[in-house]
């Protein structure tokens, strides 16, 4: 606790050793269409340091002000579109002057919000980062769960017990070892808890998409130890600025291979400092065909519907919103006389703001509350059996510092009351109240050369079931991270990540049959906090023809709860313990993009883990993604871009007990977009070919893959018509 107190109050002492802010300068530029000149309405313009966001007029201009003199980073994008970055010099008491033309191209300037709580270019950014937005979730739209949307992203594989229930797997780490996120706050579902539990996600309504790998205990808990997925929804809930006039945007979806059709739509309308907007939509896909055949019950419908309003003022912010997404999915099978359905219902009611201009220390004040109730059943031919109720509120208040010299962060504090119960015959844990709190503090100092950042975070969680025994847990995170720029457009990123989890309610508390986990359960209320000690190595480079990311990393988990398998057998199912013991996870990924040819780049990508136990004997953990490399082109021809690719991946052959191996692969698809763009409308068409050869192959992350291949060869199209 003192050595997080000293973290948080150490900006307190700096800044006045720090001097004052200088004089100020300022940068307007004009944001344009690549081929026709057209100025830009709507293009969202970041600058960086100081993650400040402007959004262009009507004649495609925008302005920075109050900017002390320096160098800065400036990255505009709009839906598909993007540009090169711009770095220019703000003098004291000038204006400087720029043109971006935003166009299609592969080389994306991704921006990311989840790795620093701010926004900033992933090239900037200490964490590894994988940021997807209009551009790459085009040739996704059709997904059906979080895991299909982000499989093949590197570093990233997919858990699945069927299409409807695939979550994210990150650098290995899956469950409640990695946190999903919606517009930067828990989305309040039991997806980490079972196999067969899904996140669902509407790709067709969503801004962007960011996966923050490695431990990002810090800003958001003690859940994130195996990283963060961040789905962001809507641009004004976390950028606190409004956006005049009239956005629409509508989609449609349509598939072979599983039937698959949808729609959806939103709509923004902005006067003055007031925002109303709102978005819907709804898709199905039937039982989808394997090269062995079709897969029953595998089937998957949702819908969604959210409505908010909020002002932005130049002073104080705020806005509310209301969302309710309701998904039912089949759990494949091979007997036809049982084809379980899982229904869930999420509706959350958010609201946040901002307090700015706070003085001569402090930028703003951002807080967040947000209220999600969860609803899972489970029925076999009509009947409810089992059901899950999950009722989270959480809330967050962030300070952001202002740039006093070379430093800069962000502190504040979360707080999180659940309360969970299940009823049923797979009731494995009585009704359980959680409590959480935490303080937390992220740092930056920012020299020419080199950046640091440091942060620490306090937590403290405690468990309160009917009849059991209370449990109790407090732990500390902090880092610390070393940036180098080695040459132009190329830095190198050190960091050292000392991160804490507490033992969820299922590892402390379950007893009993769970079928999602093809597991009898038996947990342990004795578990101690989990700790990690990490170190990543990561070596960049963003240019204008290549782009270079790359990682290696370690972790070293300590006392590190895993299911045990007991070797006994207990209604059909094997019986597992919840254990602790030290592991070791081990890994690398690199992705590249060069450009050959004016219109032509070639894409490559591979990324590696291996994870055991490292008390004897030396266990492999199950479900380790296997290692996975990826070959492509983008061909451009003005607004047309092709891009085939093969993904191959190798046997899994380092299984835990009781778990099979699972043979290589490879799939060839071809996914092709058209974007037309006027000065107010932009037309998006795609095509999404996938697994051309038909090829018969097995996901090693999947619960059922003894009986349940892959999809086989399909096509999807989308359209999207964006008014702006």
């Amino acid at each position: 606790m003192l050595k997080l107190a000293i973290v948080l109050a150490l900006p307190l002492f700096l800044n006045p050793l720090l001097g004052q802010t200088p004089a100020s300068g300022s940068i307007h530029g004009l944001v344009t269409l690549t081929e026709s000149g057209a100025a830009l309405h709507g293009a969202t313009v970041l600058v960086t340091p100081g993650s400040r966001l402007a959004e262009t007029d009507e004649k495609g201009e925008f302005t920075f002000r109050g900017l002390p003199p320096g160098r800065y980073t400036l990255v505009a994008h709009m839906h598909a579109l993007t540009g090169e970055k711009v770095i220019l010099s703000v003098v004291a008491g000038e204006q400087s002057e720029i043109i971006i033309p935003l166009g299609v191209s592969p080389l994306r300037e991704s921006i990311t919000v989840t790795a620093s709580g701010k926004d900033e270019t992933v090239a900037e950014s200490f964490m590894s980062v994988t940021s997807l937005d209009g551009y790459q979730l085009s040739a996704k739209s059709g997904s059906t769960s979080l895991g299909d949307l982000l499989e093949n992203e590197g570093g990233v594989a997919k858990r699945s017990f069927g299409p409807g229930t695939t979550r994210p797997v990150v650098r290995g780490f899956d469950g409640d070892r990695v946190l999903v996120l919606q517009d930067g706050m828990r989305s309040g579902t039991l997806s980490s808890q079972s196999g067969d539990h899904g996140e669902p996600v509407d790709p067709s309504n969503l801004e962007r998409v960011e996966v923050v790998k490695g431990p990002a205990t810090l800003l958001y808990g003690s859940n994130a130890i195996g990283g963060v997925v961040n789905i962001l929804t809507d641009h004004h809930i976390l950028n606190q600025h409004p956006h005049d006039g009239l956005h629409l945007a509508i989609t449609g979806v349509g598939g072979t291979a599983n039937s698959q059709g949808g729609g959806s739509g939103s709509f923004e309308y902005g006067r003055g400092d007031w925002l109303l907007y709102g978005s819907g939509g709804g898709m199905r896909t039937g039982d989808y065909r394997s090269p062995a055949g079709k897969i029953l019950n595998s089937a998957t419908e949702m819908e969604n519907f959210k409505i908010g309003a909020g002002r932005y003022g130049v002073r104080h912010t705020f806005n509310s919103n209301f969302q309710r997404i309701e998904t039912t999915y089949g759990i494949p099978t091979q007997d036809p006389a049982d084809a379980p359905l899982l229904n869930m219902v999420r509706n959350s009611y958010r609201f946040n703001g901002a307090a700015k201009q706070l003085g001569s220390f402090l930028e703003q004040f951002q807080y967040d509350l947000n209220y999600s109730d969860y609803t899972h059943k489970e029925l076999n031919a009509g009947v409810i059996g089992t059901q899950f109720f999950n009722k989270q509120f959480s809330y967050r208040g962030t300070f952001d510092q202002k740039k006093r010299g070379p430093l800069t962060g962000t502190f504040g504090l979360w707080g999180m009351h659940r309360a969970y119960d299940a009823r049923g015959a797979e009731a494995l844990t009585p009704p359980v109240d959680q409590n959480s709190i935490a303080l937390f503090g992220l740092e930056e100092l920012r020299y020419d050369r080199v950046k640091f950042q440091f942060g620490g975070r306090y937590e403290h969680n405690g468990y309160s079931p009917d009849g059991l025994t209370r449990r109790s847990f407090d732990g500390l995170s902090a880092s610390a991270g070393l940036f180098v720029p080695l040459w132009r457009d190329g830095s190198g990123v050190a960091n050292y990540i000392h991160s804490y989890r507490a033992p969820a309610l299922e590892e402390l508390y379950n007893n009993g049959p769970h079928p999602g986990n093809l597991a009898f359960e038996i947990g342990n209320p004795n578990l101690k906090g989990e700790r990690a000690d990490g170190l990543e190595l990561s070596l960049r480079h963003h240019g204008q023809r290549f782009r270079l990311d790359s990682s290696v990393f370690q972790y070293r988990m300590h006392d590190f709860v895993y299911m045990n398998p007991t070797g006994a057998v207990q209604e059909g199912l094997n019986v597992y313990q919840y254990l602790q013991n030290d592991s070791r996870f081990l890994g690398a990924e690199f992705r590249a993009q060069n450009k050959l040819l004016n219109n032509l780049w070639i894409l490559s990508g591979f990324d590696y883990v291996d994870a055991n136990l490292t008390a004897s004997p030396r266990l492999n953990l199950p479900r380790i993604p296997p290692g996975r490399g990826r070959l492509g082109f983008d061909w451009l021809w003005k607004s047309l871009s092709v891009r085939p690719e093969v993904i191959l991946t190798n046997k899994q052959w380092q299984t835990a007990p009781a778990e099979t191996a699972t043979a290589g692969y490879a799939v060839f698809n071809i996914n092709a977009s058209y974007t037309l763009t006027r000065q107010h409308v932009m037309h998006t068409f795609a095509v999404n070919t996938f697994n051309l050869g038909d090829r018969l192959y097995f996901n090693h992350l999947s619960f059922i893959k003894d009986f349940a291949p892959e999809i086989g060869r399909g096509v999807r199209f989308s359209y999207t018509f964006r008014i702006f």
